[in-house]
């Protein structure tokens, strides 16, 4: 329970079918967010063709032009969604990357589609920290994981989305099915695809402008400490031996799951000699089924155990399944394939359990004034680390270690599993120093 935060019984919160209706449109925010965020892997070759830029430009936009943008905007951005109204954060951030979106698509060349992706990055940090904080004070402890989970979602859902939504749209629009279309009808087929997305969040937009900011739960003397910088981390410093290894621990499980995401298709390229199609049909849709019942499953797992230990239960749930996702970790011992396909669906199943409960009980062991800030901590982890440790990290080690692009599968095993054992220790620690706070 958060420090200050009332017995559930005495508070008040909003009606079920307002709450879940709310989260239910974060859910689509985060579906649209993560298309326009992963957008660009599936229009490379064209976008290479007609701005005639390189490989290496094309890995800027993807990567650094992105990842680093969003992780340091998001932590003002959390902050601010702690002193102001969260809606309004959440509705400037969808206006921010659906702008930033247009742009990359009108953009005619690559410093203008650079600023487009800043833009995209800048607007999309706002919205986990605000909405997260936010689905906090819709929900009691023992509903509270499966409506993070159910935001969650949304970020799996999008990621399967860029591919399967953005490769209809192309092919649409590059058989001329937007002919008759006035904005999009002259442009190329990935330019349209772009703005499609871009106009999508307009309807999104009307429809959370008409969301009520609900009531911060547990404020206690927040509303006179809303704007003191050094009252928030004061509090934070108080929680620091709970905080610190929750956040290190998320972080962390993230490193394994940029990295399955980033090498698993070579590994079944190279070793294997799946064609992109094959990869594409057979790693897909269990990365994203199992990530998605992790997602509903879990969170509504980890609230059981919130009812019974509080957020030291949550935490104990993650440690408990960031062991169970370990072995999974071993993919370098895969003989086929299959083997393959399953270890990279088992691990993102479990360690997306590890993670909704590790995001929920970061909402729940901190000050309600500070939980945009705590929730964009959790967001910074995982992109920095993650994506940099995860991704980059696989790659140097097959590079400078192996020699030898066969061995991505040994790279894997060598980033990630020291990753999730050290994850475990983190979470077991974290849960500790919950239950000591709550004593």
């Amino acid at each position: 329970m958060a420090m200050g935060e009332q017995p559930e019984a005495l508070s008040h919160w909003p009606s079920p079918a307002r709450s879940w209706s709310i989260v239910g449109l974060f859910c689509v925010a985060a579906i649209l967010s993560y298309t326009d965020r992963q957008i660009l892997g599936l229009l490379v070759d064209p976008i290479r063709a007609d701005l005639r830029i390189s490989d290496t430009q094309v890995g800027v936009l993807q990567g650094i032009a992105f990842a680093i943008v969003y992780s340091f905007a998001g932590l003002p951005l959390g902050r601010l969604a702690d002193i102001v109204q969260r809606r309004t954060v959440i509705l400037a951030g969808i206006a921010l990357w659906s702008a930033g979106t247009l742009m990359c698509g009108y953009a005619g060349s690559f410093w203008i589609l650079f600023a487009g992706r800043l833009v995209v990055g800048i607007g999309e940090a706002a919205l986990a920290p605000a909405a997260t904080s936010m689905i906090a004070d819709l929900f009691p402890t023992r509903h509270r994981g499966a409506a993070i989970g159910l935001f969650c979602m949304g970020m799996v859902i999008g990621g399967g989305a860029a591919i399967s939504i953005g490769g209809a749209v192309l092919g649409i629009a590059a058989r001329g099915g937007f002919v008759a279309w006035p904005v999009i009808c002259a442009l190329a087929p990935w330019r349209a695809v772009l703005v499609l997305l871009g106009l999508s969040g307009v309807p999104l937009f009307a429809l959370l402008a008409l969301v009520r900011e609900p009531a911060r739960h547990g404020d206690g003397d927040g509303a006179q400490n809303r704007g003191d910088l050094r009252a928030v981390f004061a509090q934070l410093w108080a929680i620091r031996r709970a905080l610190v290894p929750l956040v290190l621990a998320c972080a962390l499980m993230s490193v394994g799951d940029f990295a399955m995401l980033s090498w698993a298709p070579a590994l079944l390229g190279r070793r294997f000699h799946l064609s992109p199609e094959a990869i594409g049909l057979a790693l897909g849709a269990p990365i994203v089924v199992a990530a998605a019942l992790a997602s509903l499953g879990g969170g509504a797992v980890s609230d059981r155990f919130a009812l019974r230990r509080g957020p030291s239960g949550r935490l104990f749930m993650a440690g408990c399944s960031a062991v169970i996702a370990a072995p999974f970790a071993l993919i370098a011992l895969a003989d086929g394939p299959n083997q393959v396909i399953a270890a990279v669906a088992l691990w993102s199943l479990f360690s997306t359990v590890a993670g909704i409960a590790g995001m929920t009980a970061n909402q729940e062991i901190v000050p309600n004034r500070a939980r945009g800030l705590a929730a964009s901590f959790i967001a910074f982890g995982n992109i920095m680390l993650g994506l940099g440790g995860g991704a980059t990290l696989t790659g140097f080690v097959t590079d400078h270690c192996f020699g030898d692009p066969l061995a991505v599968g040994k790279s894997l095993t060598l980033v990630i599993l020291p990753a999730g054992l050290a994850a475990i220790l983190l979470f077991f620690l974290a849960s500790r120093a919950a239950r000591s706070l709550s004593a």
